[in-house]
C-alpha cells in the first residue's frame, strides 16, 4: 500500500501486502531486540539508575521480557527539566520552517520503521498487526498534518491594525518553553508523538516520559525524533515510576506546560497540583478517557450497526479512551439488534495479537484482568450476562491476560458500572422508547469523548449532532461507531471530564495549545 493512500485499520484489514512485511520485522524484533537494558537519555547523556531498573514483559506470554528499562529518581526528572529548559532559547530561535522541516523528516523515519514499530507495539501492549500498523500510519499523518498547518499559518504570525495612524502592529505567537509529556499505554506511539510534535513543532522543548507499560515503544518514537534532526536536551527520555515524576513535575517552576493523556483521576490530579504550586497559570491539556455512548434507532442498518459496535466496544479489547462502552437500542429492535450482536461478537477470535486471524489480543497487565472479573461479578448481581464474562485459561492464555469480550444487559441506571469508565471489553446495553430519551441517557455522564448512532433517517442524525453532548461525534460509521479518529478528518477533542482545552489533537486549532500571543506594535512618525 503506497504511503499516499488514505491507511485506517478498515483498509488495512484488506491489504494483504502488508503480513509478509510485518512478520519478517517481528521475527527481527524477537530475535535482536528484546530483553536488553536501556537508559534514559537527557540531553546528550545516558543516565542509568543507581536505584534499578523495571522489566516490561509482555501481556501476550509474560515469559516475554520486552526489555529493563530506569527507575528514574527524582534528581533525574529535575536534571531533564533543566536541560530541556535550557535548551529552549536556542530551539525556539530557530526558524519555523527549519522545525517544520524536521518533522516531516521524522514522518519519513516512522514510515520507513514502521514495521519494527508496529511489531514492538504488538508485543509490548497486545495490539493486534492491523491496529498497531495503523497507529504507525496515524503518526504519520499527524505529523505532515501540522507540517501543513504551520506553513498554512506562516507560523502563526500575521499583521494587524493599525490601532492608531501610524502604528505597524503584528500578531507574533511564540512558544512557553519546557514541557513535560505524559503517554498512555494504549495508543504508546501515537498519543505520544501528537503531544510531542505539537510542543517541538512551535518552538518549546520536552521531557517526555512514556507511561511503565509501554517504555520500549516511547523510545522508538524518542529516536525517531532525535535521528530526524532535534537535538539533544530539546526532547529528553525519562522512564519509572509516575509518583517520582509527578512530585517533580508539578513543582518545578522551570516547567512551562504540561501535556497529558490517561486516566480521569491522574489527569485531574495534575491539573489540581500544578495550577496551585506554579507563581502563576500554566497551560495544561488533558485527555482524561469518557464513557462513550451509542445509539441505534429503529431505522438504523442493523447489519452496519452491529459490525460498528463490536469494532468500537471490543477493538484492542475496548481499552480505548474512545471505546464503546454505553448501548442504547431502540425497543422496537432491541431483541433482533441483541441477537445480531451476540452472534457477531461470538466469532471473534481472541487470542495471540502476533497471528493474522486475531481480533482481540489480551488486556494490558493482572490488574486489569482482575479488574476486569470483579467488574463482572458485580454486573452478574446487578444484571445479566449477555455474552461472554470469563477469564480465557489453556495455552497461550495462561501465559497471558486473556477476557472474553463481554455484553450485559439489565443493569440498574443509577450502577456505577454505567458511570465508571472500565477501559475493558466490556458492553452495557439498554433499550429507549424515544431519541430524546436515548440521548437523555447519553449525555447523563461527567465524560463526552466521543459519541455515535446509527439512523438512515437525516433528521434523526441532525438533531443527534444538535444534542450530543460529546466532542467527537460519528453518524453510522461501520469502521466504527466511536472509534477511528484520523488527523485532518476528525478532531480527537474532549467536552467536560474528558478534555481541559476544547482544542483536540488532529484538528486545526492544536497547535495552539502550545503557543502565546505576543503583540507587536511600531510607531513610525511622520
Amino acid at each position: 500500500m503506497s504511503s499516499g493512500a488514505k491507511i485506517t485499520y478498515v483498509t488495512l484489514m484488506g491489504d494483504p501486502s502488508i503480513h509478509p512485511a510485518f512478520e519478517e520485522a517481528l521475527r527481527r524484533v524477537m530475535e535482536k531486540e528484546l530483553g536488553k537494558s536501556h537508559p534514559m537519555y537527557i540531553g546528550d547523556e545516558e543516565v542509568w539508575s543507581e536505584v534499578g531498573e523495571l522489566e516490561d514483559r509482555s501481556p501476550i506470554d509474560t515469559s516475554i521480557l520486552i526489555g529493563k528499562f530506569q527507575k528514574a529518581e527524582r534528581k533525574h526528572v529535575a536534571k531533564a527539566i533543566e536541560v530541556a529548559d535550557k535548551a529552549f532559547s536556542e530551539w525556539s530561535r530557530r526558524g519555523w520552517r527549519e522545525r517544520v522541516a524536521i518533522i516531516r523528516r521524522a514522518a519519513e523515519i516512522i514510515d520507513e520503521r514502521k514495521f519494527e514499530i508496529a511489531a514492538v507495539i504488538c508485543l509490548e501492549v497486545g495490539k493486534n498487526r492491523f491496529e498497531a500498523l495503523a497507529e504507525c500510519w496515524e503518526a504519520i499523518d499527524a505529523l505532515r498534518y501540522y507540517a501543513d498547518i504551520m506553513e498554512k499559518n506562516q507560523g502563526y504570525e500575521r499583521g494587524m491594525g493599525p490601532g492608531a495612524p501610524g502604528e505597524e502592529c503584528r500578531m507574533v505567537a511564540k512558544p512557553y518553553g519546557a514541557w513535560v509529556v505524559i503517554s498512555p499505554f494504549n495508543f504508546p506511539f501515537m498519543l505520544a508523538n501528537g503531544m510531542i510534535l505539537g510542543a517541538l513543532i512551535t518552538g518549546n522543548t520536552v521531557v517526555f516520559k512514556p507511561t511503565s507499560e509501554a517504555p520500549f515503544a516511547g523510545l522508538l518514537l524518542y529516536w525517531v525524533f532525535r535521528d530526524a534532526g532535534v537535538p539533544p536536551g530539546v526532547i529528553n527520555y525519562v522512564t519509572g515510576p509516575g509518583d517520582v515524576f509527578e512530585e517533580e513535575v508539578t513543582t518545578n517552576t522551570r516547567v512551562a506546560g504540561i501535556a497529558f493523556t490517561g486516566s480521569r483521576d491522574v489527569g485531574m490530579r495534575l491539573y489540581r497540583r500544578f495550577l496551585t504550586s506554579q507563581p502563576y497559570p500554566k497551560p495544561i491539556v488533558l485527555e482524561m478517557g469518557s464513557k462513550n455512548p451509542t445509539i441505534v434507532t429503529e431505522r438504523a442498518d442493523i447489519e452496519k450497526a452491529v459490525t460498528g459496535v463490536i469494532r468500537a466496544a471490543f477493538g484492542y479489547g475496548g481499552q480505548k479512551c474512545s471505546a464503546t462502552s454505553r448501548l442504547y437500542v431502540q425497543e422496537s429492535i432491541m431483541d433482533k439488534f441483541i441477537d445480531r450482536l451476540v452472534a457477531e461478537t461470538s466469532k471473534l477470535r481472541v487470542g495471540d495479537p502476533r497471528e493474522r486471524e486475531t481480533f482481540m489480543g489480551p488486556v494490558i497487565n493482572r490488574r486489569a484482568l482482575e479488574n476486569f472479573k470483579k467488574y463482572v461479578e458485580e454486573a452478574r448481581r446487578a444484571g445479566r450476562i449477555l455474552f461472554g464474562g470469563e477469564v480465557l485459561a489453556g495455552g497461550i492464555y495462561d501465559r497471558g491476560y486473556y477476557v472474553q469480550p463481554t455484553i450485559i444487559g439489565d443493569i440498574p441506571a443509577d450502577h456505577h458500572l454505567w458511570r465508571d469508565e472500565l477501559f475493558l471489553p466490556i458492553l452495557l446495553v439498554s433499550s429507549f422508547k424515544t431519541l430524546n430519551e436515548a440521548l437523555r441517557m447519553a449525555n447523563d455522564t461527567d465524560y463526552g469523548l466521543t459519541a455515535g448512532i446509527f439512523s438512515e433517517d437525516p433528521e434523526e442524525v441532525r438533531y443527534f449532532f444538535d444534542e450530543i453532548q460529546f466532542g467527537v461525534c460519528y453518524a453510522n460509521r461501520r469502521g466504527g461507531a466511536t472509534t477511528g479518529a484520523w488527523p485532518g478528518a476528525q478532531t480527537f477533542v474532549g467536552w467536560k471530564a474528558s478534555g481541559a482545552t476544547g482544542r483536540g489533537v488532529g484538528g486545526p486549532h492544536y497547535l495552539l495549545n502550545f503557543l502565546r500571543e505576543q503583540a507587536q506594535t511600531v510607531v513610525r512618525e511622520k
